[in-house]
């Protein structure tokens, strides 16, 4: 099958044919529909997080199911999925509490053994490594049950898959995470994806006030399209100045850029009692600073993996979202390539212009 595969890192993306294997007991096969560009797998490209290489990156996909193992019962061939880098073990305390999302045992019960042929590979047998239970740059996918949602075959697979990451985490953040109640203040740091899958959350969750903070203008516009009430350009360096003028310091903040400045000024744009939630990637060796003692006012600076999403209940209720017209998708794919464009798709998304490129097989 063909593939985009990342043989140095940092590096770009080779367009390969590797092998996948036939599905195991508890794995499915999933024909790729289409394939978000994410930031995340630009981390890894640019070696901001370790990964080992060759590796086939992506982890924002929906597609079909084409076979399936021995033991699986969630899905059967013809259905439709999205797929989820939170695949979770089911017994552990983290799953068992309801944190699937943070599960303990991924590296020991949803991949195969040391002696077991690996799901992808090159060559005379060379391993190809999986990228985060996924690997979605690539035509197929052998991935384990419990890295998928069955869903709605009405929705169409391009915006689906855009739940599989960017939609979850934003919307997690604020539903899940943060928990967001309706008439509360909340500004977003970063239009992009995941920024507006934030805002569209707040409006959704039933915000009040919903500043958005961004510095290319069209992407204001468009999160003015999808629920922002109030933008601001951090392009002067005054964002914090700017939204506490607005609401004198908002209930929540949430950082989508994963940087230390933006981490810390969302920390200041907090109210007292405030919380700020940092979704983006803040790279590896980072160390974000807050004031201390702001912290006896009860603000709170915290994360979240995912959106601390339950994505097998989570992802179909988005799916019902998006069919009654409250979660808008369609505006945030900024454009469909093919998987040979892959490198310029991640070369346009180093520029700021796009929210989310989709790849269609």
């Amino acid at each position: 099958m063909k593939a985009a595969v990342l043989n140095s890192c940092p590096g770009q993306l080779d367009i390969e044919d590797i092998t996948i294997g036939a599905p195991g007991p508890q794995e499915v096969l999933v024909r790729t529909g289409a394939a978000g560009l994410c930031h995340s797998d630009l981390h890894f490209m640019e070696a901001k997080y370790p990964h080992p290489c060759p590796a086939v990156l992506g982890h924002e996909s929906a597609g079909v199911v084409e076979a399936v193992g021995s033991m699986v019962r969630h899905v059967e061939p013809g259905d439709h999925v999205i797929t989820c880098l939170s695949a979770f073990c089911g017994y552990c305390e983290q799953c068992l509490s309801g944190h699937m999302s943070l599960c303990e045992n991924k590296s020991t019960h949803l991949t195969r053994g040391k002696d077991d042929d690996s799901r992808l590979s090159r060559g005379d047998g060379e391993t190809v490594h999986q990228f985060l239970h996924l690997s979605s740059f690539a035509e197929q996918m052998l991935i384990h049950e419990n890295a998928l949602v069955k869903i709605d075959k009405a929705m169409p697979l391009d915006k689906a898959a855009l739940i599989g990451c960017g939609v979850t985490t934003g919307m997690g953040a604020v539903f899940r995470t943060a928990e967001v109640r309706p008439g509360e203040s909340v500004v977003v740091i970063g239009c992009g994806g995941i920024g507006l899958s934030a805002i569209q959350g707040a409006r959704i969750a039933g915000a009040n006030k919903i500043i958005a903070v961004d510095m290319v203008p069209n992407k204001l516009d468009l999160a003015s399209k999808l629920g922002a009430t109030h933008v601001v350009d951090a392009t002067d360096g005054e964002a914090v100045a700017a939204v506490r003028e607005l609401t004198g310091g908002v209930h929540h903040a949430f950082e989508a850029v994963g940087l230390k400045q933006t981490a810390e000024d969302a920390f200041k744009m907090l109210r007292n009692g405030g919380q700020a939630t940092v979704i983006g990637m803040i790279p590896v060796g980072t160390t974000v600073e807050v004031h201390g003692p702001e912290l006896l006012y009860e603000k709170t600076l915290t994360g979240s993996n995912m959106g601390s999403n339950q994505f097998r209940t989570d992802m179909p209720r988005f799916v019902e979202m998006y069919l009654d017209g409250r979660l808008m998708l369609d505006e945030m794919v900024s454009k469909h390539i093919d998987i040979e464009q892959i490198n310029e798709g991640f070369a346009e998304m180093k520029t700021g212009e796009v929210a989310r490129s989709v790849i269609t097989f």
